[in-house]
């Protein structure tokens, strides 16, 4: 497998309007560089004076570089059959696409981030921006801000993310859709230009008709990988039948959550059959037992009447959480139907447990302790806001329940909290609960995957 290692200095920031003023190219075997790459670039736009105090490149220093089409087809060449990699990829490779579809090339390569990768394989960094990870790791940047010193820099810590992986990195390879599998309608570039942050995506037939609704943290890499599946029978076909691609931003992941379950319960499209039924068919059971005391079980919910203290998705998830429970809130395994015996638990017999399987315990300390568990995880009759990301820094996303009925989302501005938060119902859209909205809700609150709650 061969690598290009590449680092891009431009006129800005945008892949839309800016153009590459310097670029380094190396090429890497998985053993050593073999060939390389490195020259100024004519952008044949003025350099902004913030972009010259940045990097030091001038408008006089490129005058006389060649313009991009003179090196196109050396790049091409250059990086056939390799793997595109930089640090903060997207931006590099977006810039080198930007430049070949000027020229009515669409320039494809499976890339690699080691920004990203090194997050994963080289945890505990304070930043990860590549002058202070090289800092920290001990790599040397002869020419911080130009592309040769970047690049050069990137190898590096290339190199040591590769030693660092048993597979070779392969697996933090990112593979590009191929236009040629996809449906004819359905344009390429609006794929390249979803946004890669959170919300809700719709998939569309060539009839108009919706055909799928999912949700995502980063919308555009959750769609590639759905245009890349081809090793399943429904994932061959739902490529072939995807001819549009919409999205909605919602900043929060709960509040995509929410509009997912509402939206596929509403719309039925054909590729949801699963989250047309309930998401949740489990659920975490209290009863009272023969002697008081009570008793927590996982159980189907359509062989009970009764609404369950919390829903799970799976068996397995029902019983991995009770035996956490179990263990934090010092409760009996038999009582939590985790040990069936018609004695004492095995807790009991290495003294962990205080004995109500076998009647010692008082019966009121222990349920105690069960009622504790029961509070902390509901939220019936209690008010509050669960605030969160929005779809832009300048607002925050916010989740209301009133008297422990879910009432709706919305988004306000970032500084909304200048208010008391009896204004705050204002920018809240109203909306109907179920039994999978109230799970949802109940799973974010339980595991504390929000930024702030606000109990009122």
């Amino acid at each position: 497998m061969k690598f290009a290692i590449v680092d891009v200095e431009t006129t800005g920031g945008s892949t839309n309007n800016s153009r590459i003023t310097e670029i380094a190219l190396y090429i890497h075997d998985g053993t050593k560089i073999t060939d390389e790459l490195i020259t100024l670039l004519n952008p044949e736009m003025p350099i902004p004076e913030f972009i010259v105090r940045l990097t030091g490149i001038t408008d006089r220093m490129v005058a006389d570089a060649p313009v991009f089409p003179e090196i196109a087809k050396q790049i091409v060449e250059m990086t056939r059959d390799c793997v595109f990699v930089a640090h903060n990829v997207s931006f590099d490779y977006k810039m080198l696409r930007s430049e070949f579809r000027r020229l009515g090339y669409d320039f494809r390569l499976p890339h690699l981030c080691t920004v990203s990768t090194s997050k994963i394989l080289l945890p505990g960094h304070n930043s990860y921006s590549l002058g202070k990870l090289s800092n920290a790791l001990g790599i040397q940047i002869n020419g911080r801000h130009r592309a040769g010193g970047d690049a050069l820099a990137t190898v590096k810590l290339f190199e040591m993310l590769l030693e660092k992986d048993v597979n070779g990195l392969k697996n933090f390879i990112h593979q590009e859709v191929n236009p040629k599998s996809i449906h004819p309608n359905l344009n390429i570039d609006d794929i390249d230009n979803l946004p890669n942050k959170t919300g809700v995506y719709f998939f569309y037939n060539d009839a108009n008709q919706l055909i799928y609704i999912g949700k995502s943290k980063h919308i555009k890499k959750r769609v590639e990988q759905h245009l890349r599946n081809t090793k399943t029978i429904k994932g061959n076909r739902m490529i072939h039948d995807i001819a549009r691609v919409e999205f909605e931003l919602t900043g929060s992941e709960l509040i995509a959550l929410l509009r997912e379950s509402e939206l596929v319960k509403q719309n039925q499209p054909i590729y949801n059959r699963k989250l047309r039924k309930s998401l949740f068919p489990v659920g975490l059971f209290d009863d009272l037992d023969a002697n008081g005391y009570l008793s927590l079980s996982v159980q189907s919910i359509a062989k009970r009447k009764d609404e369950p203290i919390i829903h799970f998705s799976t068996r397995k998830e029902g019983l991995d959480y009770l035996t956490y429970v179990c263990e934090k809130y010092n409760l009996c395994q038999k009582l939590c139907d985790l040990y069936k015996t018609n004695s004492a638990c095995f807790h009991y017999t290495i003294k962990t447990c205080e004995g109500a399987c076998v009647g010692e315990e008082n019966v009121e300390t222990y349920n105690s302790r069960v009622q504790e568990f029961i509070d902390g995880v509901i939220f019936s009759g209690k008010s509050f806001y669960i605030i969160d990301k929005g779809r832009e820094k300048s607002e925050r996303s916010l989740v209301w329940v009133e008297n422990g009925t879910y009432r709706g989302y919305g988004f306000a501005p970032y500084h909304y909290d200048r208010q008391a938060p009896i204004f705050w119902k204002r920018y809240i859209q109203p909306q109907s609960e179920n039994r999978d909205i109230k799970t949802i809700i109940n799973h974010v609150v339980r595991k504390k995957e929000y930024s702030k709650l606000i109990e009122i």
